[in-house]
């Protein structure tokens, strides 16, 4: 529940949770959200940069197997993890053997290359890790599954006709960017690369864009499937991303993963009925599909110079485009991406009400007046415990009060540190407090930080997941801070029906 757990961590116990949490206290190097007023061509990424391998650790619960959603991980030498940020951001994880970059510079140069690349049709690189041994790429997470997953693996319904054409046309306007930019070079582009955001818009993986090692090959599938220049001299070339291409085009067109010297016999006989997936059942048409057909032909010719480059693929592609109008998930038969209800589904309190208007002035008064009632059985100190530095981190937290109370929040802020950096106690309302103060500060981050603390330090407490609720909408997550607000007031009536600190 909340911003502490990420709902598959949510059956790990709870102080395997909290001290992961606690080891990432400081703040991310990263920009939690989108630039505001960002380019909706680049699908809304934030900007590139560095994460700390504790980020990625505490975003992945360590690694977990659980975690691990690479559908050819068993051959892939590295593999890629779904994750998410304190932030409650969702990313994708590929971790890298640590032999493959041994030079931390390089590795990082290659990503800030990718890096600068932004598009709706990708699935963007938003951050990478250079960290001792350890060399991991940071992406946006696309949640509803592979072209592979779809095309082959299916369970529900196959993917109708002029959904597969939307498919080619995507992936060639992303290679046509990615070209355009002067990143022409695609490593291993497959039905594994090519992936479905939660509105089920098919996006290429960024991954392909770097290399899995530093002079590693650049192809791990069957050999039928690798174009025949990169089997005479090992190099990836424009050419060869056009032939990895023509073999997306036979999955689209056959629902199955066929060889493509398979395949080319089948075209040069004309059965081109019998390439077909006959789970189409005949619905698609036949104009259209030799269009299709004769594409795949010219991108899988054994001369490199006769392919198509990415500007013919997009021309070719656009005209077949039969349904615009029909959105993604429709013709994937996924549930569409609901955005939160503006104004949460229950009466409010008045620290629901005041965390709803984010009117920070009367969240400040409402702690004032609740001073520590919540924190009663948070601690239980021997003793022994009782020592002068006891006292002065008591003495710390009172002048932490007195600037709270006169409004001098950088002084609390400041005050309150000192309590919590000693960590002999812990204080829910301490950290309410200081997020508080943080947020007054234009600090959200910090903020939330702060808020996912107290949480974890009382889990049930409905101010920390009120504080909570104020930071996400501070940055601009207001689907994330009206679900955190359903939580607290849900909390809170649960609280007045017999709960906890009642």
């Amino acid at each position: 529940m909340g911003c502490c757990e990420s709902k598959v961590s949510e059956k790990q116990p709870e102080k395997l949770q909290t001290q992961a949490h606690a080891n990432n206290s400081r703040t991310p190097t990263h920009h939690p959200n989108p630039s505001p007023g960002s380019d909706p061509e680049t699908g809304g990424a934030p900007p590139f940069s560095e994460f700390s391998f504790s980020d990625l650790t505490a975003a992945t619960n360590n690694f977990s197997s659980d975690f691990i959603v690479s559908e050819s991980g068993e051959k892939a030498p590295n593999l890629v993890y779904k994750g998410r940020l304190q932030n409650r951001r969702w990313i994708a994880v590929k971790k890298f053997t640590k032999i493959a970059w041994p030079d931390p510079k390089q590795f990082a140069e290659e990503a800030w290359g990718v890096g600068k690349l932004r598009h709706r049709r990708l699935a963007n690189l938003i951050g990478y890790c250079c960290d001792g041994d350890e060399r991991l790429l940071v992406a946006e997470y696309m949640p509803t599954d592979t072209l592979a997953k779809h095309l082959f693996h299916w369970e529900n319904q196959t993917i109708e006709w002029a959904m597969r054409l939307r498919v080619g046309l995507y992936i060639a306007e992303a290679l046509d960017y990615c070209s355009t930019e002067g990143r022409p070079l695609y490593h291993d582009l497959n039905a594994y690369r090519v992936l479905f955001d939660e509105d089920g818009d098919p996006r290429l993986s960024c991954f392909g864009l770097m290399r899995n090692s530093r002079d590693g090959k650049s192809y791990s599938t069957n050999l039928a499937y690798t174009p025949p220049e990169y089997l005479r001299n090992g190099r990836v070339t424009p050419e060869s991303v056009i032939y990895s291409f023509g073999t997306v085009l036979l999955d689209l067109l056959s629902g199955k993963h066929i060889p493509p010297s398979h395949a080319l016999d089948m075209i040069r006989g004309k059965n081109i009925i019998l390439l077909m997936d006959s789970h189409l059942e005949g619905k698609f048409s036949t104009e259209e599909a030799t269009v299709v057909v004769n594409l795949a032909s010219q991108c899988l010719q054994y001369e490199p110079r006769e392919r198509p480059n990415t500007k013919d693929l997009v021309a070719t592609l656009a005209p077949l485009q039969t349904k615009p109008e029909v959105p993604s998930y429709v013709m994937l038969g996924i549930p569409k991406h609901e955005e939160a209800p503006a104004t949460p589904q229950r009466p409010l309190s008045a620290m629901g009400e005041a965390c709803s208007r984010m009117d920070l002035t009367a969240i400040h008064q409402i702690l004032v007046m609740t001073h520590y009632r919540d924190d009663e059985g948070t601690n239980e100190l021997s003793f022994q415990e009782w020592t002068q530095q006891m006292r002065d981190m008591l003495e710390a937290r009172k002048r932490g009060d007195y600037a709270f109370r006169d409004k001098d929040f950088k002084t609390a802020i400041d005050c309150y540190s000192q309590f919590i950096d000693v960590g002999t106690m812990v204080s829910p309302t301490v950290f309410a407090r200081r997020s508080l103060c943080y947020l007054l500060n234009e600090q959200p981050d910090a903020a939330l930080r702060d808020a996912m603390q107290a949480q974890c330090v009382y889990p049930d407490w409905p101010t920390a997941f009120y504080m909570q609720s104020v930071a996400l909408a501070k940055l601009d997550m207001h689907k994330d801070a009206t679900d955190m607000l359903n939580e607290a007031t849900a909390l809170e009536e649960k609280r007045q029906r017999g709960g906890r600190g009642s």
